[in-house]
């Protein structure tokens, strides 16, 4: 029997092309041995994560050609509205919702996350904080820390909650350039960003349900709050 923990990465991984739009409506997927090679597990995951994109309907098999994504999947899953980049209160409501959702997945990632998923969260920290010294740009490290605690609860659907909503995940995204609405991308404050996401990664690592919980509530209030100030003159 495969490890179910690797079923899910593989599955929710090929989910969220798919969501994303990286893999569109009619495209084939790569075949079974591209697959193995590429994600370095057996063809048994390999078939047991397509399953269960079929019995999803995301994708369909198609005898000696291959395995296609299905007509409108990628637009049936972005019902979601986007952040109003005019709209400080529109950055304030999806932090609200990600609360609910993202909370919930921190805990889970720490009872559930393996030792791969445990490497890939500080991998994405070490990258976050080095290029905050070398004064680059952090939003896509930042919403790929946000994705691997999601996958890390090794329940797909957390990754595809964050992956439906997009450059909406991290505000600094959604926002326009240069719009005098963002707070401070100073790197004290990306520093600050560091340490909350270190604490939420300690937390998982350590396998502390309760401390995760916490630290992810912490993190995603404290960004609330930040926001917020701003909807006062």
């Amino acid at each position: 029997m495969p490890r179910p923990n690797l079923v899910n990465q593989v599955s929710a991984e090929l989910r969220q092309l798919i969501v994303s739009g990286a893999l569109s409506a009619g495209d084939k997927l790569p075949s079974e041995a591209e697959l193995t090679s590429k994600y370095s597990v057996s063809r048994t995951v390999i078939r047991e994560a397509l399953a269960a994109l079929r019995s999803d309907g995301l994708v369909e098999a198609r005898q000696g050609a291959g395995v296609f994504v299905l007509e409108g999947q990628s637009s049936s899953l972005t019902g979601l509205s986007a952040v109003n980049p005019e709209r400080i209160s529109s950055v304030v409501e999806m932090l609200e919702l990600r609360a609910g959702v993202e909370i919930e997945a921190a805990g889970l990632a720490a009872i559930r996350c393996s030792p791969a998923q445990e490497e890939r969260i500080f991998e994405v920290l070490e990258a976050f904080i080095s290029k905050v010294r070398q004064k680059q740009s952090t939003s896509e490290l930042d919403r790929s820390f946000h994705l691997a605690v999601a996958n890390a609860t090794n329940n797909p659907r957390f990754a595809e909650f964050l992956e439906l909503m997009g450059a909406s995940v991290i505000p600094r995204l959604s926002l326009k350039d240069g719009s005098e609405a963002e707070p401070a991308t100073s790197t004290e404050y990306l520093e600050q960003i560091h340490q909350e996401h270190m604490a939420i990664a300690e937390a998982i690592s350590q396998r502390d349900e309760s401390a995760a919980r916490d630290a992810m509530r912490l993190h995603l209030k404290g960004s609330q709050q930040r926001y917020r100030k701003l909807l006062r003159p």
